[in-house]
């Protein structure tokens, strides 16, 4: 490791393909300095993979041969500006057909950033969209309960109805409408 101490992780990164991936790629990134353009690129290619059905399949199909897979991932990286690493990286899953991996890969890397950066991950589930200044005022709440800075991991499911759901590590707090609505079923039946 050069004198470096490596970035210890207490989700078990390291046991997963995908972590053994995002750290490889954490750790190049770290000796290059490039930390937050990777960051930012894979930023960028998460929201591409929730937007094109296209890049979905092509990440999901085990149709799509090698040649094929890393011509497109190439072409992928170009259009969407994307830095040399993460690029290289893509084109890696593409040629040892790992490109189903990708998301566990940007999860894992996400999560080994922000234990670098002392932070502390919070997946939060709501059944609208929430804007800069609901995500901001959030992550406040959650440092004001924690203690560290919180990077939060946004997504909608319009099934919870409303309220939210945030996991941080093994914590989970449900404020989702639908499970008050199963709470306040099940106290009704008696």
């Amino acid at each position: 490791m050069r004198g470096k101490t490596r970035v210890e992780n207490s989700g078990g990164i390291q046991a997963s393909l995908a972590g053994r991936y995002a750290l490889a790629l954490f750790e190049l990134a770290r000796e290059t300095k490039a930390l937050d353009s990777v960051a930012a690129s894979l930023a960028t290619l998460k929201s591409a993979l929730a937007e094109s059905a296209e890049l979905k399949a092509l990440t999901q199909s085990p149709l799509v041969g090698r040649e094929a897979a890393a011509k497109a991932v190439a072409a992928v990286s170009v259009s969407l500006k994307l830095d040399d690493l993460t690029a290289r990286t893509l084109g890696v899953l593409a040629h040892n057909r790992r490109l189903s991996q990708l998301h566990n890969v940007i999860r894992a890397y996400e999560t080994l950033l922000s234990a670098h950066k002392g932070e502390t991950r919070a997946e939060v589930t709501s059944a609208f969209p929430l804007s800069k200044t609901q995500v901001t005022a959030l992550a406040k709440q959650l440092k004001a309960r924690t203690g560290r800075d919180v990077a939060i991991d946004d997504s909608v499911d319009p099934a919870i109805m409303g309220g939210l759901i945030v996991k941080m590590g093994s914590q989970m707090i449900d404020g989702s409408l639908r499970t008050r609505l199963n709470s306040l079923a099940q106290a009704m039946k008696g």
